[in-house]
């Protein structure tokens, strides 16, 4: 590199061997969000759960382990590079009281990073073990949808305290939350809870409720598996515009605000974070 100019840093590499699962340096909790299927908004709550936990007074952090499809540079209002001051360590970015690292920092957002599975292996490898992410009560990590390799690379390379599947009432949702569920079972991933989102909408004109994705299919699930309803979140217009704007909703004051606040103390409530 030119003088003056920090070494050039390189993520996705073929994984290194690891002799058993790993703790991550200062951090004291690991949390996966998962989630069977993709598009039920599984991004949107960990980036949002991730701030809310942050208002509470927690050190968090979240790191978008989504290495095909990155949303959180763009849902948390981040977009500038991570430094390195040797080529190896990485140095995570700060936004909304959230220390947060991802993929979609370190390549062109509108490139797609097509690699095969080692390849996601390592980079997962090293958002883990090469950033320096500090003294951390909680690391979120928001997963790929679905039960491939990063998720096994998650789950049985490093100390998980448990992992949180996101579903919307929708039985197809529902039909791929239950093999989330099934593969953390297999993984001996503790299943701390599940979350039901865009579970109903609030008509702001007339206040008329409606179930646009059914109602009622993750509690159902969540009784039928022995783990516990940790929230049901609307369907919101305005929590939509938020992360399109890189300003997570439960940064501001407004009753969705409220409601990941509320999901924020279930969390800190249980020991979760």
């Amino acid at each position: 590199a030119p003088k003056g100019e920090p070494p050039a840093l390189k993520v996705g590499r073929h994984p290194t061997p690891q002799a058993g699962p790993a703790k991550v340096t200062g951090v004291d909790r690991i949390l996966a969000i998962g989630s069977g299927k993709g598009g039920v908004g599984k991004s949107t709550v960990s980036s949002n759960l991730a701030v809310a936990l942050a208002k509470e007074g927690r050190r968090v952090g979240l790191l978008d382990a989504d290495i095909y499809g990155p949303s959180q540079p763009r849902m948390m209002g981040v977009n500038q590079r991570p430094g390195s001051p040797d080529g190896k360590t990485i140095i995570p970015l700060k936004a909304h009281g959230v220390t947060m690292m991802s993929i979609g920092l370190m390549v062109d957002p509108d490139k797609a990073v097509v690699w095969r599975g080692p390849m996601l292996m390592g980079a997962l490898q090293q958002m883990l073990g090469q950033v320096e992410w500090g003294e951390l009560d909680v690391l979120i990590v928001d997963l790929p949808p679905g039960t491939g390799d990063v998720q096994l690379t998650l789950c049985q390379k490093t100390e998980l305290t448990g992992a949180v599947v996101v579903s919307t009432p929708q039985d197809v949702a529902l039909l791929d939350a239950r093999k989330a569920l099934d593969m953390f079972k297999s993984l001996n991933t503790p299943v701390l809870g599940l979350i039901e989102n865009m579970s109903t909408f609030h008509c702001p004109n007339c206040g008329h409720e409606s179930h646009i994705f059914g109602h009622g299919g993750v509690a159902a699930e969540a009784e039928k598996i022995g783990v516990p309803m940790l929230g049901a979140l609307p369907i919101d217009l305005d929590t939509r515009l938020a992360g399109d704007a890189g300003t997570p909703i439960a940064a501001g004051d407004s009753p969705m605000a409220e409601a990941y606040r509320k999901l924020a103390r279930r969390f800190i409530d249980g020991g979760m974070a």
